[in-house]
């Protein structure tokens, strides 16, 4: 388990979030990155969420409605991990992972894309 600062992490998912290719992130429209401890229940087994109707569910979308929410959690990432490259790491799949379900993509096919 690596110990980091809510402040050091924050750092870290915005330097992943600046890395990640264009083509992913120049069509997220009203969302918003999120930092919290921990998911509402208190476990350590969530490292990620994504709070909002995704693309291919949505049949309107405009002003007035509050922004979708990608969550990163900070203490099961670092309960997750052993190192800072390992953190990093994990960051970016989760990135990954919940801008996919922003886009439609389900857990069974980011399973099979090795993202889940």
């Amino acid at each position: 388990m690596i110990d980091l600062n809510a402040e050091a992490f924050e750092t870290l998912v915005v330097s992943e979030l600046d890395a990640l290719p264009d083509e992913m992130v120049e069509g997220l429209d009203n969302i918003i990155f999120v930092v919290e401890d921990r998911p509402e229940d208190g476990s350590l087994d969530l490292l990620g969420l994504y709070d909002g109707t995704s693309l291919t569910e949505r049949d309107r979308y405009g002003i007035g409605e509050l922004p979708d929410r990608i969550i990163l959690y900070r203490e099961p990432h670092l309960a997750a991990c052993e190192s800072e490259d390992d953190l990093r790491d994990e960051i970016h799949t989760t990135l990954v992972h919940e801008i996919a379900h922003f886009y439609g993509i389900a857990d069974d096919r980011l399973h099979q894309l090795g993202w889940a």
